[in-house]
């Protein structure tokens, strides 16, 4: 099976953990978004009178329904067997303050006439390699799957019946499992647990608890059982009613608009709301590292993988984060994370662990850099916060000197040290986006040069650096200006070209205008270049490719590029292909509220990394500027 979609996301402050909307869990992450990742399957079923296995994610007699509820991360899969007359509500929960415990609650109600037996059945297989090979254990109460370096149990408040350590797969249709071991060197085991005879009418709970524990902390079997008993002995649905209060609390705290009753108004709401709750599960609490998204393919069988922290996206999400209240994990991002990964040399790598470690990249490119100062300014503008300026200063000055030297490479006409990817991380050489990064990078260093100034006032060795910094830099920007008029417009076919390279048309150019400020958005060349936008890029739907032939994952629409031709009509006062471009994207949002990366352009729904924070950013940056409008 391929777990290309994460169709909802819950998760605490260490685990997170993507479903299907049929309520299967399909990966699940401790102690961070993007590392450790443990399940390859999870299965849960019902065994019901004298039946084999009934999947709860998979069967012809099911009727499902997923929900979460309001205002939570926490999630509702109702199953309904329609031949058994079986309800189930399975609850999956991350509680607060228990970060490394998810409880999956299981209301069970007969709505026969006739009694249920019916037995609940887990089957848990874990990702397994040599070095850290995992073999199972039996508890009383359930399952412990270990490796050298973790422990993930699986257990409950009552005794489990039966189970199975090997062979796993040859016996679980028939809803029995009989094993004489109680240890085994397998990564793939079932447990039963006999639920009880459901009268009709009536109903029964049970609560499934998966506990990761990390064995550098807690190695012997002694301690992680005292742990489990501690667990069950708590009240689970009282867990439960505190993260949904949490949550609640959470969601109040960061919302700023008011939404009105119409069917659409609400449409928007469930956005906001479902961004405002996802942005905490894609960042790192410790470190201040935020990732693109819920991983989506492990086995990197159609991408390069997304649980990663791009600094360039920086730009984007940070400005959404300062828009909804969370202007302390923008600050983190900068003055925790961005300083604890720059190199030495000034720059920051493609992209990063959100624990800040180097992650697994192809290349090098130039605006992960560029994107860091700007968007620091960015957040300053908003914040007014001369505090963080100054704590960021040096970090700034490493950076843009590193940044001037890759420019007047380009300005010489020289090749520079390194070649950098473009803003989609697919073409290698000099890019019209990265170059008009850097450009709103020096003119951010500029207005934070002359912030700074007045704090040398006893320093003049320092005063007269920060003099020639700004005056530099002011040349660049004349040059680099120049160079790109120069270079970079098509006076042939009227269009700004992607790069020196190639004739493509391409959503990114609009960086040049929004947010990088190189051009204004009325100029008659933007105009010329949106004219070539608009018939070649433009969906039959109304949304937008990023550029021609782009074949990444098939030809279809994506959510950043529909929104930012959305902030581009804003930019001219076009407000009604403004609202187009942005209604584009409000009815493609997924049942809960998510944005993918990409959109089924005939099934209008998403294609491709549902919940990308990038995705959202836009559409929090679109929304309040077209509310600002409506004031």
């Amino acid at each position: 099976m391929n777990k290309y979609f994460n169709d909802a996301i819950i998760g605490n402050n260490k685990i997170r953990a993507g479903l299907t909307k049929k309520g299967e869990l399909i990966r699940l992450f401790y102690p961070n978004i993007d590392f450790k990742q443990f399940i390859e399957e999870f299965k849960v079923g019902v065994k019901v009178n004298d039946s084999g296995l009934i999947h709860l994610e998979q069967d012809i007699n099911n009727v499902y329904d997923q929900y979460y509820s309001e205002g939570t991360n926490v999630l509702n899969t109702e199953v309904e067997n329609t031949y058994f007359k079986l309800g189930i509500i399975q609850t999956d929960c991350a509680p607060i303050g228990e970060d490394n415990l998810l409880i999956r609650k299981y209301k069970l109600i007969n709505q026969n006439t006739i009694p249920l037996e019916v037995k609940l059945i887990v089957k848990s297989k874990l990702l397994t390699n040599e070095n850290n090979d995992v073999a199972s254990r039996i508890i009383d109460n359930g399952l412990i799957q270990y490796t050298h370096d973790y422990n993930f149990s699986i257990f409950s408040n009552k005794n489990i019946m039966s189970h199975k350590l090997h062979g796993i797969d040859d016996v679980i249709e028939s809803g029995v499992l009989n094993d004489k071991d109680y240890i085994g060197m397998t990564n793939n085991s079932g447990i039963i647990y006999d639920v009880q005879t459901i009268q009709p009418g009536s109903e029964i709970e049970i609560p499934l608890y998966i506990y990761i524990t990390d064995n550098r902390e807690k190695f012997r079997l002694s301690d992680i059982e005292k742990e489990i008993d501690n667990i069950v002995k708590k009240d689970y649905k009282e867990e439960i009613y505190k993260t949904k209060k949490y949550w609640r609390r959470y969601l109040k705290s960061h919302s700023n608009i008011e939404f009105e009753n119409s069917s659409y108004e609400q449409m928007l709401k469930k956005i906001y709301d479902r961004t405002i709750l996802l942005y905490p599960l894609l960042g790192n609490s410790e470190t201040g590292g935020i990732a693109a998204a819920m991983e989506a393919d492990e086995g990197k069988t159609a991408c390069g993988r997304y649980a990663y922290s791009w600094p360039r996206d920086a730009v984007f999400i940070t400005n959404a984060l300062d828009l909804l209240n969370m202007a302390k994990e923008t600050e983190k991002f900068y003055k925790n994370f961005c300083r604890n990964t720059q190199s030495k040399n000034g720059m920051w790598e493609q992209r990063f662990y959100t624990d800040g470690r180097l992650a697994p990249a192809w290349g090098y490119q130039i605006d992960e850099t560029s994107s860091v100062i700007f968007g620091v300014y960015s957040h300053y503008l908003k914040t007014k916060d001369f505090r963080f300026l100054k704590d960021n200063f040096k970090m700034l000055e490493k950076a843009v000197k590193y940044l001037e030297k890759y420019i007047d490479k380009i300005l010489k006409g020289e090749s520079p040290e390194k070649i950098s990817y473009d803003l989609w991380e697919m073409h290698e050489g000099v890019s019209l986006y990265s170059l008009s990064s850097i450009f709103a990078s020096f003119e951010a260093m500029i207005k934070i040069n002359e912030l700074i100034l007045p704090e040398f006032v006893n320093n003049r060795l320092k005063q007269n650096e920060i003099k020639g910094q700004i005056q530099t830099l002011q040349d660049r920007l004349g040059k680099l200006k120049e160079f790109i008029i120069n270079n970079f417009y098509d006076e042939q076919n009227n269009f700004y070209r992607r790069n020196l390279e190639d004739e493509k048309i391409d959503i990114s150019v609009l960086g040049a205008i929004v947010p990088f400020n190189v051009f204004s958005a009325k100029e008659k060349k933007v105009q010329n270049t949106i004219e070539r936008i608009n018939m070649t890029l433009r969906t039959y739907t109304g949304g937008y490719l990023r550029f021609e032939n782009d074949h990444y994952t098939g030809d279809r629409p994506w959510v950043i590029a529909t929104l930012w031709m959305a902030l581009y009509y804003i930019e001219i006062g076009n407000i009604k292909e403004a609202r187009e471009c942005f209604d584009y994207v409000v009815k493609t949002q997924n049942p809960h509220g998510f944005l993918a990366e990409q959109v089924d352009n005939q099934k209008m729904e998403p294609a491709w990394i549902i919940g990308l924070g990038w995705s959202h950013a836009m559409f929090i940056l679109v929304l309040n500027k077209l509310k600002q409008l409506e004031k």
